[in-house]
């Protein structure tokens, strides 16, 4: 190993995927496996002993999953390389993990070679993206823009929208729909959160 080795510490409940990953990166003249968590607090616990180059994290995994991990872990530190390794079993859960700062997201699938190549990318300071995780976060974004207000409301908050539209006062909203103006109050606070707007004029 030489000085400059990339020290990788990786999280996975999955002995064979650990003994695996072990493998591919001892055998690189570049990297150096300094770590290895079988689950979020440990891989947390480890990061902060071992301060390692690069993060390789699985998301599923008992005690506290790999969001947990990647979530703490930013909390203090906002520059170590986090890439997250999936089955792309949740798509919700992969777009958690770069909401939470994870700087790119690889297939368990993908051959040596193009793991090597990513964790080398992430500390590069590059983000790669499997070609199934970019397609699936395209069609996401799609379907986000297509979105119409009324696809993202509620029908009751659809019925407060309306009463906004006819220039109601929240007192007057209530008693036409019944409801408390607390509640009024509430929906609009909803509505103007949903669609990003400051105010009810807007709406």
């Amino acid at each position: 190993m030489t000085e400059e080795s990339i020290r990788v510490l990786i999280a996975d409940d999955h002995p064979i995927v650990r003994q695996g990953l072990e493998l591919v990166v001892n055998t690189q003249p570049d990297m150096k496996l300094v770590g290895q968590a079988t689950n979020g607090n440990e891989a947390l616990r480890l990061f902060e002993e071992l301060q390692p180059d690069v993060v390789v994290i699985d998301l599923k995994m008992p005690d506290e999953n790999g969001l947990f991990a990647i979530e703490q872990i930013r909390k203090f530190d906002s520059k170590t390389p986090i890439l997250v390794l999936t089955s792309f079993s949740d798509d919700e859960m992969v777009i958690s993990a770069i909401q939470l700062g994870a700087n790119g997201v690889m297939s368990k699938d993908s051959p040596p070679e193009q793991l090597l190549k990513a964790i080398r990318d992430v500390v590069e300071g590059q983000s790669p993206l499997h070609p199934l995780v970019a397609q699936r976060l395209m069609s996401r974004i799609r379907q986000s823009d297509a979105l119409e207000p009324k696809d993202m409301l509620t029908d009751r908050e659809l019925d407060v929208m309306k009463c906004l539209a006819q220039g109601l006062s929240n007192k007057e909203i209530a008693l036409k729909l019944t409801i408390s103006t607390r509640t009024v109050t509430t929906h609009i606070r909803n509505i103007l959160d949903k669609l990003e707007l400051e105010n009810r004029t807007q709406a």
